[in-house]
């Protein structure tokens, strides 16, 4: 069994709970309120902004160029490709993309990029991929689950998010991924291991949160105070 194998055998009750939960399942279901789709685009917004800065973190921990051609790649797929899906949503509740770009994250997005910085920042590339991988993994299975189970058609409300996700180019970047996290876990050590599995199950985690934010529109406790100059 390959260690990300290993990571997805480990972590799949949480997989399965982000299957189950009310914000994902209403998406095969073609039905979720409006307030938390907003919500999760404005969060997923600067998420994924923070993730293409994340990637280029990875780009300097790289010897080999063919690893940073890698890393490059996936900036622009997030930064091109990943405005797809989030168009649907927007064009389902009918707010314009610009309107939900540029707000502060929420308390659960804002400790999960944390999360991945801090890995990326101070930890190896395999603790990098470890805190990155999750994102695109759990969101393949999700397109593929929600496939699979409510099997929509271009009718359904939701059909451009579910297919993009559960498309073959999703599916070659986690497998990359993957083959990348494998190899390097075959030549670290049982500690270094460890800190692999954690940001990997922390992140896993995180994600089941993201859904939960969204769902519930999260926000902080106190609202920021207006300080006059």
């Amino acid at each position: 069994m390959t260690f990300s194998q290993v990571l997805r055998e480990e972590n799949n009750d949480v997989f399965q709970a982000i299957f189950d939960h009310p914000f994902v399942d209403g998406i095969g279901k073609g039905d979720v309120p409006a307030k938390a789709i907003t919500h999760y685009i404005k969060a997923d917004f600067e998420y994924l902004n923070a993730f293409m800065r994340i990637y280029g973190i990875a780009v300097s921990k790289c010897d080999l160029r063919e690893d940073m051609q890698f890393f490059n790649e996936q900036i622009q797929f997030v930064s091109n490709s990943e405005i797809h899906p989030h168009h649907n949503f927007c064009d389902h509740v009918g707010v314009g993309y610009d309107e939900l770009q540029g707000h502060p994250l929420p308390p659960t997005a804002d400790h999960y990029v944390k999360h991945m910085m801090y890995h990326a920042q101070l930890g190896s590339l395999g603790e990098t991929l470890c805190a990155l991988l999750p994102c695109p993994w759990t969101y393949l299975e999700i397109g593929q689950e929600l496939m699979e189970t409510y099997k929509p058609d271009q009718n359904h409300p939701f059909y451009p998010w579910i297919s993009f996700y559960a498309d073959e180019e999703v599916d070659s970047i986690t497998m990359e991924m993957r083959s990348r996290l494998d190899k390097i876990a075959e030549n670290s050590s049982l500690e270094q291991q460890q800190k692999m599995k954690e940001a990997f199950r922390k992140s896993c985690q995180l994600e089941l949160s993201f859904w939960e934010m969204a769902y519930t529109c999260e926000e902080w406790p106190v609202k920021d105070a207006v300080f006059s100059k």
